[in-house]
């Protein structure tokens, strides 16, 4: 845990296990579908032919290092990421997923951070809710849960109607150097402004990041952090 290298040796160790023994345990088994991102992974099968209890005991078996937990689906219903996979009468349909912990909040407008940090979170539930594919209605709900959230944190809804005019539009004229500026408000701002025209690109930045907070001086004890995961 730490190290740069951390995550990219899991993913390595855990392609070795897919291309070994997870593959033998799907052929064996007749697995349908197949689907990994990170640690969560969704497995296609057919009730009536396979017992996934004896498929899961197959996955724990596989390392002692390894432990494995098994959400069934409910109600032809299940979630997967930030999607809930739904099995409709002939077909497949997706909906957006929140945990019962997800909240409303994001940077409010009236915050003194820089328009793009505001908008970034704005643009990735637009883009979410546009790129995946969602029937009409859950469409519709989630298009009303964008907008509750603008209203919760005092935006103007109408920037959704900004979004859409420029969505698709990624083919920016690419810029030769970057400026970074920690950002204090309409200062910060006007300095970006005289920048505009020239070759130089502004982003912005804020005083108070993590690893500036937790940094260790000469006279700084020592600290220890742990992260807890409970799982039941």
């Amino acid at each position: 845990m730490g190290a740069p290298t951390s995550s990219i040796s899991s993913e390595l160790y855990l392609q070795h296990l897919e291309n070994t023994k997870i593959y033998d345990i799907l052929t064996n088994h007749n697995i349908e579908g197949y689907f990994r991102y990170v640690d969560d992974i969704l497995i296609v099968y057919n009730e009536s032919k396979r017992d996934i209890d004896c498929i899961v005991e197959c996955f724990k078996n596989l390392t002692p290092k390894l432990e494995f937990t098994l959400e069934r689906e409910t109600n032809r219903r299940i979630n997967f990421l930030d999607i809930t996979i739904c099995r409709e009468q002939n077909f497949f349909s997706v909906d957006i997923y929140r945990k019962p912990t997800s909240t409303d909040v994001i940077i409010p407008n009236d915050s003194c951070h820089p328009k793009e940090h505001k908008v970034a979170a704005i643009r990735h539930l637009h883009n979410r809710m546009d790129s995946y594919q969602l029937v009409p209605e859950n469409l519709e709900k989630e298009h009303n849960k964008i907008l509750q959230i603008l209203n919760n944190n005092k935006y103007d809804t109408s920037i959704l109607r900004t979004l859409d005019t420029k969505i698709g539009n990624k083919h920016r004229e690419e810029k030769t150097k970057w400026a970074n500026f920690i950002y204090i408000g309409r200062e910060t701002r006007a300095v970006a402004k005289i920048l505009k025209n020239t070759n130089v690109k502004v982003t912005f930045g804020t005083d108070n990041a993590i690893g500036k907070l937790l940094k260790q001086g000469t006279n700084t004890p020592e600290i220890n952090m742990i992260t807890v995961e409970y799982t039941s």
